[in-house]
């Protein structure tokens, strides 16, 4: 049970804080995001609802005591999730909803709400007010019935397949059984989301504007909570991304967008408070729907006692050094990283590039640079060197660090680099550019490996420029990207979110 806990006679805040990929189990920005929160934030109770591909067995971060709880969803899992997770329910219920999940029960109680959930999920056009209430109706249902029978039974076949052609039209030739198939799988995978339990709590901060609007609104329907959703890169945005260069077929690519569209609408619209960690993350975000009143934005902090300056270890003193911290996949961009490396061997025979990050995200994509790394010849100039446990020492390795996503919200790896006295080179996306300035670093089009090499060459060949921006950089990060602004900011927004029958009050003395 999730029940307030409190402190000085305060009643503690209960904020369930719904991950995707990301905190507890994966390494990243968000997570370290994430972490700052449930560890420094003051008279709040986290309870982590973190959506996962498949289970994952431990966290990779301490769990701080302001966490009172993990509800772990693994999406993909290969058997039954209800199977291999425990949320509660007893045996008594379980045998109780099969015995009443009949045919009759699945066509009048559960096919209409699909029915209205999917043709707005993945239509050309979302009646948001429809698509809100098909969720309601839905959790409604798998509060009675059982979702794995549900789901199998021949009538959600046939009529996801009579919403797919008229919704995509009977002619298309580029439409085959298995696309489909996968599709249908993919549609039960978000309505696994409306099966799982909600704990009692008084906020939901989703951490992107996608899949987790949904326990989200059920939990405000249930307890009244407030919803703050915080965009880092925007969800809509990456995931047009990664999924137009995947090798899925352009119809299952149309469909999935269709339905992170339909998401993200919901959740700006539906959300109380969107906060971004950049400008210009807003830019989507009013495009698909926020009002501009329930928009603010908070940057990332760093602890500057942590991330300080120090001295480059002595085996690399010699040796021009060029640092990244980031997860090898696709929207980091590492292959034109490793291009910008080839560049500036041109011109510094002896740089070493050594980046730092998890190599199990993509592997496919993990051997793509590895190959490029061999034709190239440059494995003694780029090493991939895995994940580093403690960043803060990582940095102090380079003489400046480098970044070259396509795509960001407001990089931890820039601003903490930014704190060690270490210069960025970076791509301008995202929040970049609004935390590097020209006396702080270089910033460079996405993709433009000469560019970024010849800035690269620029401060390495001349280290007075180099030291003067590494200490701007230093002084910047303390007066605007502080880890005591972003915890007393989500703080005050928390007390500003809590509904007002919950207001913090002093506990009457008996």
């Amino acid at each position: 049970m999730f029940l307030n806990k409190t402190k000085g006679g305060i009643v503690n805040k209960r904020v369930l804080l719904i991950t995707e990929g990301t905190y507890p189990f994966n390494y990243g920005g968000v997570s370290s995001w994430s972490h700052t929160l449930c560890n420094l934030t003051k008279n709040i109770d986290y309870l982590i609802y973190s959506f996962n591909a498949y289970y994952e067995k431990k966290p990779k971060y301490d769990i701080h005591n302001n966490v009172k709880g993990i509800i772990q969803v693994p999406l993909w899992a290969p058997y039954s999730l209800f199977d291999i997770m425990d949320y509660g329910f007893s045996y008594k219920d379980i045998v109780y909803k099969k015995k009443k999940t009949t045919d009759f029960n699945i066509k009048y109680y559960f096919l209409p709400p699909f029915n209205a959930f999917v043709s707005n999920l993945l239509g050309n056009t979302c009646n948001l007010d429809t698509f809100e209430q098909s969720v309601y109706d839905l959790w409604n249902y798998f509060q009675n019935f059982d979702f794995d029978i549900t789901l199998k039974n021949i009538n959600i076949w046939n009529e996801f397949k009579k919403i797919i052609e008229e919704h995509y039209g009977t002619n298309d030739s580029n439409i085959i059984l298995n696309d489909v198939s996968f599709s249908l799988q993919y549609v039960n995978k978000i309505l696994i989301t409306l099966a799982v339990p909600i704990p009692p709590v008084d906020i939901v901060h989703i951490t992107l504007a996608g899949l987790p609007i949904l326990p989200a609104l059920i939990a405000k329907k249930q307890y009244n909570a407030n919803i703050i959703a915080t965009e880092h890169g925007v969800f809509i945005r990456e995931n047009m991304i990664n999924i137009s260069s995947s090798s899925l077929s352009f119809f299952v690519k149309k469909l999935i967008i269709k339905c992170s569209e339909s998401l993200s609408r919901l959740a700006y619209t539906r959300s109380d408070l969107v906060t971004s960690v950049n400008k210009f993350n807003t830019r989507w975000e009013f495009h698909y729907g926020l009002s501009k009143i329930k928009s603010k934005v908070i940057y990332n902090g760093v602890d500057e006692n942590r991330f300080g300056t120090g001295e480059k270890p002595k085996h690399l003193i010699n040796t021009p050094t060029v640092v990244a911290i980031a997860r090898i996949f696709a929207l980091k961009d590492v292959i034109t990283m490793i291009k910008t490396c080839n560049h500036v061997k041109n011109e510094i025979p002896n740089v070493k590039f050594i980046v730092y990050g998890d190599k199990k995200a993509d592997i496919e994509y993990v051997n793509e640079c590895e190959k490029l790394i061999d034709e190239l010849k440059i494995t003694d100039n780029f090493v991939l060197a895995g994940h580093h446990s403690q960043p803060n020492k990582a940095f102090l390795e380079g003489d400046i660090s480098i970044l070259t996503s396509i795509s960001e919200g407001f990089p931890y790896t820039v601003i903490e680099s930014m704190s060690c006295g270490v210069p960025v080179v970076a791509t301008d996306v995202g929040g970049v550019a609004e935390a590097i300035t020209e006396k702080t670093g270089f910033v460079c089009k996405p993709k433009d490996y000469k560019a970024l090499g010849e800035k690269v060459i620029y401060l390495l060949k001349n280290e007075e420029a180099r030291k003067q921006m590494g200490i701007e950089s230093r002084k910047r990060v303390l007066k605007h990207f502080t880890l005591k602004k972003i915890i007393q900011s989500y703080e005050e927004t928390y007390s500003d979110l809590m509904p007002i029958e919950k207001k913090e009050q002093p506990l009457v003395k008996q």
